[in-house]
């Protein structure tokens, strides 16, 4: 007798109760998946019998098409579990997004599988000369998480025509900013991610010289082609990030509240359920998460609203959500410093605390981009009547 495969789950509140019973599981692999340096075979299939790479994807094409905030908890969720396979979720369902951006012949070729996994380095790093028919492709690209698993794998270039950069046509920025979408074999992965931390991610580099992409394999965050709140601001492949710090700093809060039960501070003798010590950090930790958390999903639920009304953005609406993420990772750092600092000396076995890996997770992708000092700058332009030349913001 032949058994049917068990049904990928295609709505909001299945992917995110598969996620929640995944937890258990990905906290016993998360000192394999570190050691291996990218997500095992094993996890991968987990996250994509879960439905976790098709929660992007819109309904009109199949897909569950979460919203921002249910994108985030999922994320969340995960990164309670495993921190390197939650932020390679966070990017592998990208592919629902990039989907609405490229015409529907080539969202088919590409993302036709809702539960494809995406992965790639969207900054223009590389260069695409126009030719007839599309681009030759050449660079260099880092960070493409995931990159040991995709089916797909992205690359942001600069468009230059006859050696000559071009101009945006849509804003007329003097950068011609696309993505290039293609498959990872077409490139040279390079083995360059040993790290101190989200060393489970297999953020490596890839290169390539003189791909040729068709035109319609690339596309431009100026140009949707699809409608609604995920594709109406191009931010959408940021608005879930949050959810890492978050479930990282709220994997720390729970896992020191459990040490605390049955510790005993070795200098007094005082249980540490009754040290007034302790109990003022873990109250400070759980107030500086409910804090972060809240400016993630009151912004995210504000801008939502906005988008479905199709309202136009303003300045706030444009800042807010940026503002609430850059507070989220750097406010999770914080917090898993000052656990770390509290738990002291054995904290630092590897094999004996987890906090070791999340004090190491939290300061290295606090180096994301989303977490800088240029955020203020960049969003304070903006709340103070400035222009941004992101797309992002």
């Amino acid at each position: 007798m032949t058994i049917a495969p068990p049904q990928i789950p295609d709505t909001a509140e299945d992917i995110l109760r598969h996620a929640r019973e995944a937890v258990p599981f990905l906290r016993e692999r998360a000192a394999a998946i570190e050691a291996a340096r990218h997500l095992p075979e094993d996890v991968v299939d987990l996250l994509r019998r879960g439905g976790v790479f098709r929660a992007a994807a819109p309904k009109d094409r199949g897909g569950p098409e979460l919203t921002s905030m249910e994108q985030t908890r999922l994320i969340e969720t995960l990164a309670t579990g495993d921190v390197s396979t939650a932020w390679c979720a966070m990017i592998g369902m990208d592919s629902g997004i990039y989907a609405g951006y490229l015409t529907e012949e080539a969202a088919q070729e590409f993302y036709g599988e809702l539960d494809t996994p995406n992965s790639g380095w969207i900054h223009p790093q590389g260069r695409a000369e126009r030719v007839p028919g599309g681009y030759r492709v050449s660079g260099n690209w880092r960070f493409g998480s995931g990159s040991t698993h995709c089916d797909v794998l992205v690359a942001g270039c600069q468009v230059f025509k006859d050696g000559l950069p071009e101009t945006d046509p849509v804003t007329g920025d003097p950068v011609e900013w696309r993505v290039m979408v293609a498959r990872p074999d077409q490139y040279e992965i390079v083995d360059t991610w040993f790290t101190t931390g989200l060393a489970g991610s297999g953020s490596r580099d890839y290169k390539v010289t003189d791909l040729f992409v068709p035109e319609e394999h690339s596309f431009s965050f100026h140009v949707p082609r699809r409608t609604g709140p995920l594709h109406a601001t191009p931010d959408a492949i940021l608005r879930k990030m949050s959810g890492v710090p978050l479930g990282l700093a709220r994997a720390a809060i729970d896992h020191v509240r459990e040490l605390a039960l049955a510790r005993v501070d070795r200098e007094t003798g005082t249980p540490w359920t009754q040290s007034p010590r302790v109990q003022s950090a873990l109250a400070r930790a759980e107030m500086e998460l409910a804090a972060a958390r809240a400016g993630v999903y009151s912004s995210l639920e504000e801008q939502w609203a906005a988008l479905e009304r199709g309202d136009e953005t303003t300045a706030q609406l444009r800042t807010a959500t940026a503002l609430a993420r850059y507070h989220a990772f750097r406010t999770a750092r914080e917090i898993v410093s000052a656990l770390f600092d509290l738990v002291g000396g054995s904290s630092i076995y590897r094999e004996k605390s987890p906090l070791d890996r999340w004090l190491r997770d939290a300061h290295t992708m606090c180096q994301h981009a989303v977490a800088q000092e240029s955020i203020l700058e960049l969003t304070g332009r903006v709340l103070l009547g400035g222009e941004s030349r992101s797309p992002f913001i």
